[in-house]
């Protein structure tokens, strides 16, 4: 008899911004399948999900990956549901409509790896600052690379695991990096960047160091931190048409506030229109602007425009499946 450990992981219902929360379930001969894994159960009114004379939240899977950290061991990625069965307030993952998967998602999170003795990031000094942001962008060399042994053992995991992360990048500022994450379907597209998060938070707690989510946790010159949204349908992978893109990236327009409300806390710190951003009260597109709300890669226009566009303004702590439910709406309402 062979017993398995199964890391149920789940959002809470914190604001405004949900955290990560995981507990270990042990069950004997498991088969390694999704529909094999029970629905569990949690003290909600510990994690701001429900009272505490009525506190029993439920933890459906929705994904199973193995655990490439822990013997026997998976990681099963959950949605919040009331008692009743419902889903829970704080489930964003129920809000996507995309049944078919005809939406596809590239996400770029980004991050700061963060010293907790000095409560600055790795490679900043205990007083003062580091050379100005420039040399450490995809950098080489112990002078400009910071933690590198934590991104790749991380990005290794990710592999091991089976998500499909697509690469890693040392970013802007000293001891800030990326990964990115890609799924056909929005809802895997959220499971894997969640799960990749988790993956990250579990690795830097070995190397006592913590991970940093905030859009704008250096103030001054330094960039900030984003979670650029890469997407497609098939109208947008096949149509051939400008005025087709254009008309979907109008649509934009008009629902901007409601667009930035799920784009993340505290992203007026970040989308100010300096550091490769575009100002929050504002909106705009254009091809391979990075200073626009949404870039137009070059490689869709050179294709036919036949590919796929970037939302730049999700920050680094909005919850992939609001983002993607909040596109989705809009991008439908253009067709």
């Amino acid at each position: 008899m062979t017993k398995f450990k199964l890391e149920y992981i789940w959002l809470d219902g914190y604001k405004p911004t949900q955290t990560l929360r995981s507990k270990t379930k042990i069950i004997k001969d498991f088969s390694g399948k999704l529909e094999d894994c029970p629905i569990w159960s949690f003290d909600g009114s510990s994690t701001e999900q429900a009272p505490g004379n009525s506190s029993d939240c439920l933890l459906k899977p929705v994904a199973i990956y193995p655990d490439p950290g822990r013997r026997n061991a998976y990681l099963v990625m959950t949605e919040v549901l009331s008692a009743d069965g419902k889903a829970h307030p704080s489930n964003g993952r129920a809000t996507i409509d995309d049944q078919d998967d005809d939406f596809w998602f590239g996400f770029e999170q980004e991050y700061f790896l963060w010293d907790p003795a000095t409560n600055r990031p790795l490679g900043f000094p205990a007083e003062g600052y580091p050379e100005p942001q420039g040399p450490y962008y995809c950098g080489v060399g112990a002078h400009r690379s910071y933690g590198r042994d934590i991104v790749e053992e991380h990005m290794d995991l990710c592999i091991d695991a089976g998500l499909n992360i697509e690469g890693i990048n040392a970013e802007v500022a000293a001891g800030q990096w990326e990964f990115q994450m890609f799924a056909k379907g929005a809802q895997e597209a959220g499971d894997q960047i969640w799960v990749g998060r988790y993956l990250l938070e579990r690795t830097a707690e070995k190397y006592g160091v913590v991970i940093n989510w905030h859009c704008k946790p250096v103030k001054g010159d330094w960039n900030g931190s984003g979670m650029h949204a890469n997407f497609s349908n098939t109208v947008l992978r096949t149509c051939g048409s400008e005025e087709t893109y254009k008309k979907i990236l109008e649509a934009f327009r008009p629902v901007t506030a409601e667009h930035i409300a799920v784009y993340g806390a505290d992203n007026h710190l970040r989308l100010t229109g300096l550091h490769e951003t575009q100002s929050i009260d504002e909106y705009s597109y254009g091809i391979s602007d990075r200073g626009a709300s949404i870039r137009i890669p070059p490689i869709t226009v050179e294709n036919g425009w036949k590919g796929y566009v970037e939302d730049r303004r999700p920050n680094s702590e909005a919850d992939p499946y609001k983002v993607a439910a909040r596109i989705i709406k809009t991008v439908k309402s253009a067709l």
